[in-house]
């Protein structure tokens, strides 16, 4: 496996659905040192507290069935605006120079659902991809599995 790849100044994005930490390298690619530069959360209360009333009916046209309606998955709802607001600051972020390059860490659910979110300016950016969920570990741990045992490019 190749070691993972970061010069001075690129991102590194760890994230799920719930919460982000932007880590900028001020160290070189041969000695990183991850400072966090920003840490985003959303708060994501119960599905009692987030929906409203149990699923509807729907009447079909002829006949005396009735079907029930989905009930809507307010998390998953919560989650998908978390990360399409980290993608759009993502894109901010590359587009005024705040960074060239960066990497994304999340989980694998995380990582699927923020890629359609991807703005061209972020995908060229973008120096690679790893699905783990480690955005609950300390940056000095996150540091040492990643860059340090080599994870994929």
């Amino acid at each position: 496996m190749d070691k993972m790849r970061m010069d001075k100044g690129d991102w590194l994005v760890v994230c799920d659905g719930r919460k982000a930490l932007i880590l900028e390298n001020l160290g070189d690619e041969m000695f990183p040192n991850l400072h966090t530069r920003e840490v985003r959360e959303q708060p994501n209360p119960s599905t009692t507290a987030q929906g409203s009333d149990a699923p509807g009916r729907l009447h079909p046209a002829a006949g005396g069935s009735r079907s029930s309606v989905e009930q809507t998955d307010w998390h998953d709802e919560a989650e998908r605006a978390f990360l399409r607001e980290l993608a759009d600051r993502l894109d901010a972020a590359v587009s005024s120079g705040e960074t060239k390059a960066l990497t994304m860490v999340a989980s694998p659910r995380a990582l699927g659902m923020i890629r359609t979110d991807y703005s061209d300016v972020v995908r060229k950016a973008l120096r690679g991809e790893v699905a783990k969920d480690l955005v609950k570990l300390p940056v000095y741990e996150i540091e040492k599995q990643l860059l340090m045992s080599g994870a994929a490019k």
